[in-house]
């Protein structure tokens, strides 16, 4: 296993990149997101001028379906207003819904006196299933400020609750971030 500072971003705001060779591989070169870093899977073989193009190419694809798969805040809100719709009967309606950057801790947070919700950024590139949840819970608090079984007979309408539930406490372990309690996203 190796690391490689991004070279084409000498500010350092782009991800870390680590190539792990691996003896198993023979002719696959394969890439993934892990937390603050993209990880470069190679094969032992691999001479390390094929290694460079391979992990610019593969750094390159990931970055692509990264793109491609970020939501603005204009779709967050957009997707809380459907979500609210068809969960909530539509009794959920948020001020405003926007990423931020500074929840290094939650996944989300509401605040119903101006009925704002924000998402943490990290939940950028997770499947939309995760981030529903999230913007469930958090129009759930739009109904119910506190965590009592009224607010979760609200969160619990949301079929994947659960499934999301176990995901981002699985992220949360493998990213060995000190996950908030289990059924309590914000």
């Amino acid at each position: 296993m190796s690391r490689l500072a991004d070279a084409d971003d000498p500010a350092g705001g782009e991800p870390e990149v680590e190539i792990r060779r691996s003896t198993r591989r023979r002719r696959t070169v394969s890439a993934r997101r892990d937390g603050d870093r993209i990880v470069v899977l190679v094969p032992a073989g691999m001479s390390r001028g094929e290694e460079r193009r391979w992990v610019r190419e593969m750094v390159a694809r990931v970055r692509r379906a990264e793109r491609r798969s970020a939501w603005s805040d204009d779709d967050l809100a957009e997707r809380a207003t459907l979500l609210s719709d068809r969960w909530l009967g539509g009794m959920a309606a948020p001020g405003s819904v926007r990423w931020v950057d500074n929840q290094q801790s939650r996944w989300g947070s509401c605040t119903p006196g101006d009925r704002s919700i924000r998402l943490s950024s990290r939940l950028q590139g997770m499947p939309s299933w995760v981030v529903d949840y999230v913007l469930v819970h958090e129009l759930a608090h739009l109904l119910e400020p506190g965590h009592d079984e009224r607010f979760w007979a609200w969160v619990d309408t949301y079929p994947h609750a659960e499934k999301a539930k176990g995901y981002l406490l699985g992220w949360s372990a493998a990213a060995r971030v000190e996950p908030p309690p289990p059924d309590h996203v914000d």
